[in-house]
C-alpha cells in the first residue's frame, strides 16, 4: 500500500487536489482509470477545453500524469493517476488558511454525495439499498489508540480497494466509504 501513497505537504498540491471539479477528475480517474479530456469532459458536463486546463494544474501538481502508451496517434493524450491514494492531515499545515479550506470542501463534497445518495435511493435495487449503511459512536480513546483506528480502517480499505474484479458476472458499482473521526463533546 505505502508504494502507491502520496502524502501531500505543500499548500498548492492541496488547493489543486481540493478544488471541486479537479476533485471530481481524481475520482473519475481512480475509479475508471486512464481517460481523454474528451471522455472526463463528457462525463462532467464541462467543456473539452475547461477540463484539459483543471488536467494541466494536476500535472505541475505531479497529481495526474499523461499515459503516452495509450494514445492512438500523438494529437490523442490520456491521462492516469500519477498514485492511486492521496493522504494529507491538517497538523501538517499550522495556520495554513489552504489546509482550513480544503477540510471545509472534503466535509461539503463528503456530505454532497450522502445527500445525493439519500435523495436517490430508491431508484436503486433493493439489495443495494439493503446494504448501504451509515454508523457513528462515540468512544473514549487515547491518541495512539485513535491512531490505531485509523491504520486498521486505511489497511481495511486498501484490501477492499486492491481487489481486481474477478470477472464473475456479479454486478459491481462505485460505492462512496468516507469515515471522519472529530474530538468534542456528545
Amino acid at each position: 500500500m505505502a508504494d502507491d501513497v502520496r502524502d501531500i505537504r505543500d499548500s498548492k498540491v492541496l488547493a489543486a487536489v481540493s478544488h471541486p471539479l479537479r476533485r471530481r477528475l481524481m475520482e473519475l480517474l481512480h475509479l475508471d482509470g486512464p481517460a481523454t479530456a474528451s471522455m472526463l469532459a463528457a462525463k462532467t458536463d464541462q467543456a473539452v477545453g475547461n477540463i484539459s486546463h483543471h488536467m494541466k494544474v494536476l500535472a505541475a501538481a505531479k497529481l495526474v500524469e499523461v499515459a503516452p502508451e495509450l494514445a492512438r496517434d500523438q494529437r490523442e493524450r490520456w491521462w492516469k493517476r500519477s498514485v492511486k491514494t492521496l493522504r494529507w492531515a491538517s497538523a501538517d499545515f499550522p495556520d495554513d488558511p489552504v489546509a482550513d479550506a480544503a477540510e471545509v470542501l472534503t466535509l461539503d463534497h463528503q456530505m454532497a454525495i450522502a445527500r445525493e445518495w439519500l435523495a436517490t435511493r430508491d431508484t436503486y435495487p433493493p439489495e443495494w439499498r439493503g446494504v448501504a449503511f451509515s454508523t457513528d459512536t462515540w468512544m473514549r480513546l487515547s491518541a495512539a489508540e485513535l491512531e490505531e483506528l485509523n491504520e486498521r480502517i486505511l489497511l481495511l480499505l486498501a484490501e477492499f480497494e486492491d481487489r481486481t474484479e474477478p470477472g464473475d458476472g456479479v454486478e459491481r458499482r462505485p460505492v462512496f466509504f468516507a469515515a471522519r473521526t472529530s474530538l468534542g463533546k456528545p
